[in-house]
């Protein structure tokens, strides 16, 4: 069987950014995935999953109130390996055209103080699973250390 796109990714060598992880055309329309690596693989502890799930709650809330993309976002979400998360935009988007928004979302995350949107049992699937200190700390760690500082090699995925 074929192996799909994202596992022939070199993930020894891959770092913490932001990486195009496909494209496809849709109805017409591009849908970029992004790829918003937030731990290297394999090399350092994953994200905690109830930090995880409070960013994604915090993330796809931002997101989908900021004025600018509101209306190309598709989806956020998690990884299974724990290790980021995917963001699909509608668009043919490059990872310098979201630096701003990447920014701005994790920003957003580290500095959050209040009930988490979506934690009610009515609302959330495991709304016990949440964790708001740690997710701040994991937002805060990769806002400063990659987004922030961000270089190419944070945006283009390794070679072989």
């Amino acid at each position: 069987m074929k192996k799909i796109p994202s596992f022939v990714i070199n993930h020894d060598k891959l770092l913490r950014g932001i990486y195009v992880s496909r494209k496809d055309r849709v109805g017409g329309e591009t849908v970029t995935t992004f790829d918003i690596r937030m731990k290297e693989p394999n090399r350092e502890p994953v994200v905690h999953p109830g930090a995880l799930h409070t960013i994604e709650h915090l993330a796809a809330t931002y997101l989908r109130n900021d004025k600018k993309w509101q209306d190309r976002v598709i989806y956020w979400g998690p990884m299974g390996c724990l290790t980021g998360n995917y963001l699909l935009l509608k668009g043919d988007l490059e990872p310098k055209d979201i630096k701003d928004l990447m920014i701005n979302t994790f920003r957003f995350i580290a500095n959050y103080d209040g009930v988490v949107p979506g934690t009610a049992p009515k609302d959330c699937g495991n709304y016990l699973l949440h964790d708001l200190p740690m997710a701040r700390w994991e937002a805060r760690k990769f806002l400063e250390e990659v987004l922030l500082v961000i270089k190419q090699e944070n945006m283009v995925y390794p070679e072989e």
